[in-house]
C-alpha cells in the first residue's frame, strides 16, 4: 500500500536535516583576521613588585588559523610601549644610582591555543560553545628600541576567553607574559653586577589585550569530508 503523507514527511525530513547540516558547514571558516589592543607591562632590573605600575599602550593585528574547534594557531605582530623607574624598587643599587628608561617594542611571534570548550556555532549534538576560555603557549621575536636596538626570543604564555558575537565575529581578551631570552628590553642590564645569561636576569613583559576578528574561507562543504 502507498503512503504518500508518510513518505512526504520523510522527505520533508531529510530536506530539513540536509538544510540544517549544511548550514552548519557554511559558518565553519578555517582563517580569522583582526585588530588587538591593551595594555603593557614591564618586570625588569628595576620594575619593583607592580608591572603595572607605569602601564603601556599595545596595539596591533593577529592572525588565527582554526584547526578544528577545540585547537587554533595563532600570529600576532604588536606594537607596545614600556617603561620604568627605579624608585618603584624596594632595595637600593650599588654607589645609590638612580635608573629610568621609556622605550617600545615590535613582538612578532607565533601561538598555540586550546580552547576548554569546543567553540562555535552549529547543530546542538556538535555540543558547540559561543564562549571558551583557552591557554596559549607559542614563541615569537622582540625588537626593543632604547639606546639603539635589541633583539631577543620571547616565550608568550597565558590565558584567555574568547565569545562568538555573531558566526562570523569574535571578541576575545588574552593575558599572556613574556619571558625575554635577554636583558635589554629596558636598556639596562647587570646593575647589580651579576652577569646575566641566556636564562638569567631576562627582562619580562606582559600584554592585556582585547581582540576582534572576522572568519573567512570556508571549509569544503562535501559530505563526509575531513580536512
Amino acid at each position: 500500500m502507498i503512503r504518500p503523507a508518510a513518505d512526504m514527511k520523510k522527505v520533508i525530513a531529510l530536506l530539513a536535516f540536509a538544510m540544517m547540516s549544511l548550514a552548519a558547514i557554511a559558518q565553519e571558516y578555517r582563517y580569522e583576521v583582526g585588530p588587538a589592543l591593551g595594555v603593557s607591562g614591564y618586570v625588569g632590573d628595576i620594575s619593583g613588585g607592580n608591572m603595572y605600575k607605569h602601564p603601556g599602550v599595545v596595539g596591533g593585528g593577529v592572525f588565527r588559523y582554526n584547526m578544528n574547534s577545540r585547537i587554533a594557531f595563532k600570529g600576532n605582530l604588536l606594537y607596545a610601549s614600556l617603561s620604568g623607574n627605579s624608585n618603584d624598587c624596594p632595595s637600593k643599587f650599588p654607589d645609590g644610582e638612580h635608573y629610568e628608561f621609556s622605550s617600545h617594542l615590535v613582538d612578532l611571534g607565533a601561538q598555540a591555543e586550546f580552547n576548554f570548550l569546543n567553540f562555535g556555532v552549529g547543530p546542538r549534538y556538535k555540543n558547540y560553545s559561543r564562549i571558551s576560555p583557552y591557554m596559549v603557549v607559542g614563541i615569537g621575536a622582540t625588537a626593543s628600541f632604547v639606546d639603539g636596538t635589541h633583539l631577543s626570543v620571547n616565550l608568550p604564555m597565558g590565558v584567555g576567553v574568547k565569545y562568538k558575537l555573531k558566526p562570523r565575529l569574535n571578541v576575545g581578551f588574552e593575558f599572556t607574559m613574556r619571558k625575554c631570552f635577554g636583558d635589554r628590553i629596558d636598556g639596562l642590564s647587570d646593575l647589580n653586577r651579576i652577569a646575566h645569561g641566556f636564562a638569567k636576569n631576562t627582562d619580562w613583559y606582559s600584554v592585556a589585550m582585547f581582540t576582534l576578528t572576522y572568519e573567512f574561507s570556508k571549509r569544503c562543504t562535501k559530505c563526509h569530508y575531513v580536512e
